[in-house]
């Protein structure tokens, strides 16, 4: 049984949703049909990578990834197609895509029978329906000679310090950071370090929030290797003032 995932900035409140699951179960019934998220930011490409490149390597290896974004211009009209780490992915022209992984991406695949729309997702889920089928990319669409690319903000790291930023404020109000694990754990070996964030510091990261009382801040790697700042039981991004794009700071002593 095929699995297709779906994330989109549609929300729950309208009908776009099952609209789009509606296209998809009468092309082909037998879909396991998994929702991602339809609580991304509208517009938010930045969201939208972040939550897919956190779990899509956990579904099975051939598993269709379908993502839909709330139409602001016509590239949203274009409906491209890429394999991705043995996923497939059916998105709109908006530079998602190219997020999805620290290398160029081996193919870009651009539907051949995407007609402008006010709903393009409906035909993305056609697409993603065909895949399911077991079409193959090359043979839906031909290779893309262009299509919009974007860049995610990089870490850099010294001998001496880390200096990322905040790539994400979570539910919970915590600051998802893209300091990474494998950078700390080789630069912290045998030697003193200091975090810095906003006007605040610490000289601690964590094993587990349970470390800290509630209240109090804490510094953990989530499961994705990335540095995670948070309060508590409370809301990190409000009380310590710190949002999308704050910097944070790893300095290392010997």
């Amino acid at each position: 049984m095929p699995i297709v995932t779906f994330t989109s900035d549609f929300g729950t409140s309208d009908h776009y949703v099952a609209a789009v699951k509606a296209t998809l179960l009468s092309t082909k019934p037998d879909i396991q049909l998994v929702d991602i998220s339809h609580d991304i930011a509208p517009f938010d490409i930045a969201h939208m990578a972040y939550t897919l490149r956190s779990v899509y390597q956990r579904f099975p290896a051939g598993t269709i990834h379908l993502i839909a974004a709330n139409a602001n211009d016509t590239a949203q009209d274009v409906l491209l197609l890429s394999e991705i780490n043995e996923h497939f992915f059916v998105a709109p022209d908006n530079g998602v895509i190219s997020l999805l992984s620290d290398r160029p991406l081996a193919a870009v695949y651009r539907w051949a029978e995407a007609p402008a729309s006010n709903f393009p997702s409906l035909r993305a889920a056609e697409l993603a329906a065909q895949l399911a089928q077991g079409e193959k990319p090359e043979n839906l669409g031909s290779l893309a000679e262009s299509y919009t690319q974007l860049m995610l903000r990089q870490p850099k790291a010294t001998r001496k310090e880390i200096a990322g930023h905040v790539i994400r404020v979570d539910h919970y109000g915590n600051l998802v950071t893209n300091i990474k694990k494998q950078d700390f754990d080789i630069l912290s070996r045998e030697r003193t370090y200091s975090l810095h964030f906003g006007r605040e510091q610490s000289n601690t990261v964590h094993q587990s929030i349970a470390q800290v009382e509630p209240g109090e801040a804490f510094f953990i790697f989530n499961q994705e290797g990335l540095l995670l700042i948070g309060i508590n039981q409370g809301h990190a991004s409000q009380l310590l003032g710190l949002n999308f794009d704050s910097p944070v700071y790893i300095q290392f002593q010997d």
